[in-house]
């Protein structure tokens, strides 16, 4: 293909899971041959909108990508000249990635100023229906999803959504690809050293930007359930706060788990997910409400098994009793799951995670969307 353009966050941003698949993306359309460059936000988000506590990391950008710094959310100005700058560049296909309705005058505009004769526009979207809801959402979206030629989703409530909405436009379903590029699983009792954290415990995992849509309130209640007391099972708090943290500390003091509760509520680096990862027994995704998560391919990397509630895309990528247990997003049926897990032991798991995983090549997602190029295109 004569030249690919990715919109989206990318180093030195802190996006999380979005920052990973963009740049993992980019590495696998390079490994297939084709030219491609990253286009990412200069500024993304304004201070009253940004949860945490910095927007950008100090670490070394990915070795051997182009990831250009332009666009500015805020401003319109920036947004036609990013336009008019993509325009000239006439790229054969532009990928965008949709996660949040803010995005969508600043994206929408971009777009809607390229060659769509020549540049043909695919979004990958996380959430058509936001976690969060804000005043101007579905006006936002909706002047997005106009600017786009088609449509790929991963999971099959963002499809539902989007075809609600747009019911004309081309969209695939396809995985969300494993998180690889954390290197290879470390055997626990090193990665436990290097947290500090006891070799012998059972310790349990809440991985990932903590908002309120991610039920770490629901996984804390279920910690103070008797049976897993009695288990003396440990939880690991992993990511940074990004809503106020003192509810929480409120629920650890009122649910007396001060001493089952580990927090490590900082912004996790890339060179240390795989500690993480590895020094748990297991992934407990306690979500009230999902799409996808990318905490559910960075577990299938690791070789975890996990606990997801019954909510969003969540059950359909974690087969019940197979790479995991599904639960409903109620504390009393968390603590169920984490003693039946316990009871089962991981090696029930194991054979289940690696099979599943095989589903997660990163060419699958580059395959769903030239298919989808293809389409649009005739």
């Amino acid at each position: 293909m004569s030249g690919i353009v990715i919109i989206g966050p990318a180093h030195p941003l802190r996006g999380g899971g979005i920052v990973s698949f963009n740049e993992r993306l980019a590495y696998a359309f390079q490994d297939a041959g084709h030219s491609c460059e990253i286009w990412s936000f200069s500024l993304q988000y304004p201070g009253f909108l940004f949860p945490g506590k910095s927007q950008f990391v100090t670490t070394p950008p990915p070795k051997g990508l182009t990831i250009r710094t332009l666009i500015n959310s805020i401003n319109p100005l920036n947004w036609i000249l990013v336009g008019l700058k993509l325009k000239k560049k006439n790229p054969e296909l532009v990928i965008v990635r949709f996660w949040i309705p803010f995005m969508g005058p600043c994206l929408g505009t971009i777009l809607r100023l390229i060659n769509k004769k020549q540049t043909k526009v695919i979004c990958i979207a996380d959430n058509i229906i936001p976690h969060e809801k804000r005043p101007g959402d579905k006006l936002f979206t909706r002047y997005f999803i106009k600017s786009c030629d088609a449509f790929v989703t991963m999971s099959k409530s963002v499809l539902s959504d989007l075809q609600k909405i747009a019911p004309s436009k081309p969209a695939k379903l396809t995985v969300h690809p494993l998180y690889d590029q954390f290197g290879p699983q470390l055997p626990q009792d090193i990665a436990r050293e290097k947290l500090g954290l006891n070799r012998q415990e059972k310790i349990i995992l809440f991985f990932g930007f903590i908002r309120p849509y991610k039920g770490l309130d629901l996984l804390l209640a279920a910690m103070r359930e008797p049976r897993i007391q009695s288990m003396q099972v440990k939880l690991l708090i992993a990511g940074e706060f990004y809503e106020n943290e003192d509810r929480y500390h409120q629920l650890i003091q009122e649910y007396e788990l001060k001493d089952q509760v580990i927090l490590h509520t900082h912004f996790i680096s890339d060179h240390e997910v795989g500690i993480y990862l590895s020094a748990a027994d297991l992934v407990v995704q306690p979500y009230k409400t999902a799409t996808q998560s990318g905490v559910t391919p960075l577990a299938y990397h690791f070789e975890k098994p996990m606990i997801v509630t019954n909510v969003g895309g969540l059950p359909e990528m974690v087969p019940h009793k197979k790479a995991g247990l599904v639960c409903e997003p109620n504390s009393i049926d968390i603590a169920r799951s984490i003693e039946t897990f316990y009871q089962i032991g991981t090696s029930h798991f194991t054979p289940g995670i690696q099979e599943e995983k095989k589903k997660y090549e990163w060419s699958t997602m580059i395959e769903t969307l030239f298919a989808l190029h293809k389409e649009i295109k005739q």
